[in-house]
């Protein structure tokens, strides 16, 4: 990559950094996705990025597609290179986007991991335990699976988001946008057992909700692997990641309810399209339950000769 190029980059991620205000791994994503690209095209002998043509991303993205790259990677890719261009266009450096019309090949739609209701009972449901780091650990996951929380909105949380009635939770979304989940019942007593704990671990001035044994906020690593020891203590036969539990907020909801709308709003999702695929694994459901209940659907045995 040469440094026209690259110091297009810098000044484009102190954009995204300032005037979008995205996520410093969002902004990794759209360096990395970008960096490559650069590099691609200044192995082709082109100098800047107003001499990158639609030919040019197609066959960037037949490379990349080739070498390995998934579908919805590749989307991600163009979805980068179309923003970059989206500043560029306004800064002045070019007229035209070159992703604009590109298209990444089509690539079936993974409908997301949830627990069953029974499943997550399961996780949750553990005995009163004596060891505060479990009390924690309980408490963690009950408001991430009672309020529908990312694993990053979980690890961001402060004292100050849980209101003072301790019945609501104020969630800092992507894009840094707000919204008010209600806090069930079985986390509102796991929240209140673990408040009046963490002060013994919780350093002067220390603003996370929840902290390691060393005071701190804990880390997005330390969550997974708290979530995954809880699961195998709990006895659950598969390896269980903290999306699961978003995942599961979002099934078990729609599967009682069917306000997809509403599913919408506690998920933070800014289009209805994104809450959807929930629908999939609710009719999935619906499925499996007719399919062993129905006496037109269950297959009669072979009948002997």
């Amino acid at each position: 990559m040469n440094d026209r190029m690259g110091c297009w980059l810098e000044r484009f991620d102190a954009h995204l950094r300032t005037e979008r205000r995205l996520a410093r791994l969002t902004r990794q994503h759209y360096r990395r996705d970008l960096e490559t690209l650069a590099g691609y095209c200044s192995d082709l002998g082109l100098r800047g990025w107003e001499q990158v043509s639609a030919a040019h991303i197609r066959r960037f993205i037949a490379w990349r597609h080739r070498s390995g790259l998934a579908g919805r990677s590749l989307q991600r890719t163009l979805s980068s290179i179309r923003t970059l261009y989206r500043y560029l266009i306004r800064e002045g450096l070019t007229r035209v986007n070159p992703g604009a019309g590109v298209r990444a090949p089509k690539t079936a739609r993974r409908l997301p991991e949830a627990l069953d209701v029974d499943e997550t009972a399961q996780l949750l449901d553990e005995p009163s335990a004596s060891d505060p780091l479990r009390v924690r650990d309980v408490a963690m996951f009950e408001l991430m699976y009672s309020c529908g929380l990312r694993l990053a909105e979980l690890a961001s949380l402060s004292t100050a988001a849980v209101t003072e009635q301790e019945t609501e939770l104020r969630v800092t979304g992507k894009g840094h946008k707000m919204r008010v989940a209600p806090i069930g019942r079985q986390a509102h007593w796991a929240l209140l057992r673990w408040l009046t704990l963490r002060p013994r671990f919780a350093r002067s001035g220390e603003p996370a909700l929840f902290v390691a044994r060393h005071g701190r906020r804990l880390s997005h690593r330390a969550i997974q692997v708290r979530l995954e020891r809880l699961a195998q203590r709990r006895g659950l036969r598969r390896r269980v990641h903290p999306h699961m539990l978003r995942h599961s907020f979002a099934s078990h909801l729609l599967e009682s309810s069917g306000d997809l709308r509403a599913v919408q709003e506690l998920l933070g999702h800014a289009h209805l399209g994104t809450t959807q695929v929930y629908t999939h694994l609710d009719f999935q459901h619906l499925a499996q339950v007719y399919d062993a209940a129905h006496p037109r659907a269950r297959r009669k045995p072979r009948e002997q000769g």
